[in-house]
């Protein structure tokens, strides 16, 4: 069954950009998901313990996206609660929850999960579990973003961009050709490329990326196909002007060789 987009911004934001619909149908799924957590919580509590693998059938229904958004704005409401460790809190402020203010009324409280917070603590954990199984990439396997042209490399997606069908490691190595977004400090323009995998074409802006993939964690097929790509790429303007500035910074920096020695050697 086909899952409702998430729908990351606000009401304000959506009547800006005449996306409503968009926003009522993601609001009205949160809602769902909201409420199927504190069912199973429910049903699955004997007093004592909580039930284990619970996350994985509302992952299912709801997918990872939406669930990880409504138990993250959940935890960020109660952030000042000892019940929720500290990793969890940090986990849930990875993700931006946008203030979201119709009519006088916080719309966000109405997405709040009401069971126990320490049980929601712990369904948060089981969440985690089944994200972890994925095994995607991560912001400790790519090089930072900052200062790279990406133009002739491997970049990779970041987890949230890619729909629920194709949350895979390997679906996350995109091969960037071209597009403004490939210079430094162009969040807001776009990276032209294709998918490693198989070749379609299409464009990303460039805050969608986690960096460039690390070389030595690409898979052999990674591997090969980029070089197969670069093997006759001529550098980029940008790779040209960053290779002469740092030509000019060594030899600014190479020592002065004493006129007197040089005429002894001589």
């Amino acid at each position: 069954m086909e899952k409702t987009p998430l729908y990351p911004h606000s009401f304000a934001e959506a009547k800006r950009n005449n996306e409503q619909e968009l926003y009522v149908l993601s609001h009205q799924a949160n809602a769902q998901c909201k409420r199927a957590i504190e069912n199973i919580i429910k049903d699955n509590y004997d007093g004592y313990s909580l039930g284990k693998d619970l996350a994985k059938p509302i992952i299912e229904e709801f997918g990872f996206d939406r669930v990880k958004f409504v138990l993250s704005n959940t935890v960020q409401h109660f952030d000042y609660d000892g019940r929720i460790s500290r990793d969890n809190k940090a986990w849930a402020k990875e993700t931006f929850v946008p203030p979201d203010i119709v009519g006088g009324f916080d719309r966000n409280i109405g997405l709040l999960v009401t069971s126990h917070i320490g049980l929601v603590d712990l369904f948060v954990n089981q969440y985690k579990r089944e994200y972890e199984k994925l095994n995607l990439w991560d912001k400790s396997q790519v090089i930072p973003p900052k200062d790279i042209d990406f133009e002739g490399k491997v970049i990779v997606l970041k987890p949230e961009v890619l729909n629920e069908q194709y949350k895979m490691r390997d679906e996350q190595l995109f091969y960037a050709y071209g597009g403004f977004g490939c210079a430094p400090n162009k969040n807001d323009r776009k990276v032209m490329g294709e998918f490693l995998t198989d070749g379609e074409k299409t464009s990303f802006y460039r805050h969608d990326f986690l960096g460039e993939a690390k070389q030595e964690l690409l898979p052999n097929w990674a591997k090969e196909k980029l070089a197969e790509k670069t093997k006759d790429r001529k550098p980029s303007v940008l790779q040209k002007l960053q290779d002469n500035k740092e030509q000019i910074k060594k030899e600014k920096s190479a020592p002065i060789k004493d006129v007197k020695q040089d005429k002894e050697e001589r």
